[in-house]
């Protein structure tokens, strides 16, 4: 599962990338310095693992968990026809579960905007039309091929593939997203996923501001809630000249003192990598004993045995049944032993639901 970084050209992608993930992709003050996608697995911080590493003390230490990000080479207008390096952003995107949008909602007379001037709105319109056009024109021939199925086999799949395909058109030649398209139903849903379009991807918008307007946001940044607040989608502000100070410095102690002094609780690329882990539609569960206190991802609505293979396919096969404690009352009565004698660890079977934040115990027979 991996999230992709796009954006018109020196809006900070690759500035925000670098604090990311430590790649040190290029960032230089012209147009496509980053050409080939940058790929960087970053630890997906959690407050969790420190209170469970403190109480376990584990032989082997404590093991986060990942989240993939690829800062993808900016987008220009005519991208969908091939222009700039179009094609290869829209392979690039079409390879990603999810997609990081940054807007540059600063000014600085230093840095060129591809456009001449700061307009957040204008950009995330421009990148936005590329992919709708792409998009349209990906459902146009799906159209085509999808009707001699639904006509000539009276194929039901077919059938329902192709009433998405027209309300997909219907919604792209409006200008509209694939994303605002409902879908009524399990069928649906499933046709909708094979489609593969670049609109349909969950989004999140980044205003990377100035170092004044890192913990208030600006007027920019109100312009870009105004223009996305019927989108359902996620706004976070954060300045990426900042962050990347911030990433330089040795010690936790002058990171903070550093963010106190701006008035942040938490660093921006910390909030950026929970949200992105979040629109993954991803979360965790625990693993904590004395050899180690481990994160592992899951798929929100995975149950019991699917979470059982993320540690190793054997287990999903001779699942038997999961010991599950809450993290909080693994906190609160300090470990396993006491949860099991206060009655807190629960006995699951295959049709438990996991929940984020699970510290689980998995029983098996292969």
């Amino acid at each position: 599962m991996k999230c992709g970084i796009v954006g018109l050209p020196n809006v900070g992608k690759s500035t925000l990338f670098n604090c990311l993930s430590n790649a040190k992709a290029q960032s230089a003050n012209f147009p496509f310095c980053t050409i080939e996608p940058n790929v960087g697995v970053i630890t997906v911080p959690d407050e969790r693992l420190v209170k469970l590493g403190e109480l376990c003390k584990p032989e082997r230490g404590v093991i986060p968990t990942t989240v993939e990000i690829v800062d993808i080479a900016g987008l220009v207008k005519g991208a969908s026809q091939g222009e700039g390096l179009g094609n290869k952003f829209l392979a690039n995107i079409r390879e990603t579960d999810a997609i990081i949008h940054v807007l540059r909602c600063f000014e600085d007379g230093n840095v060129v905007h591809v456009d001449g001037t700061v307009n957040p709105v204008r950009d995330k319109e421009v990148i936005e039309a590329e992919l709708q056009l792409k998009d349209l024109e990906t459902v146009e021939a799906r159209i085509q091929k999808t009707e001699k199925q639904a006509k000539a086999g009276g194929d039901k799949q077919a059938k329902v593939a192709l009433g998405v395909l027209m309300r997909y058109k219907e919604a792209l030649s409006a200008g509209r997203n694939a994303r605002t398209v409902e879908l009524e139903n399990k069928e649906e849903e499933a046709a909708a996923k094979e489609m593969f379009l670049l609109t349909n991807k969950p989004v999140l918008y980044v205003c990377n501001v100035d170092d004044a307007s890192a913990a208030t946001g600006n007027q920019y940044v109100e312009q870009v809630r105004e223009a996305v607040k019927d989108e359902g989608a996620q706004v976070l502000v954060l300045a990426a000249k900042t962050e990347s100070e911030i990433a330089e410095l040795e010690t936790y102690e002058e990171r903070q003192m550093f963010l106190e002094e701006m008035g942040l609780q938490e660093s921006g690329c910390n909030r950026l990598i929970k949200a992105a882990y979040s629109l993954l539609n991803l979360r965790t569960f625990l693993t904590a004993g004395s050899d180690e206190v481990r994160a592992w991802t899951f798929r929100a609505g995975w149950k019991a045995p699917q979470c059982a293979g993320v540690i190793h396919t054997d287990f999903e096969k001779g699942f038997i049944r999961a010991e599950v404690i809450k993290y909080e009352d693994f906190i609160a009565l300090g470990g396993e032993a006491a949860c099991r004698a206060a009655g807190k660890l629960g006995v699951e079977g295959k049709d438990y639901l996991v929940q984020d934040g699970d510290i689980m115990h998995f029983l098996f027979n292969v």
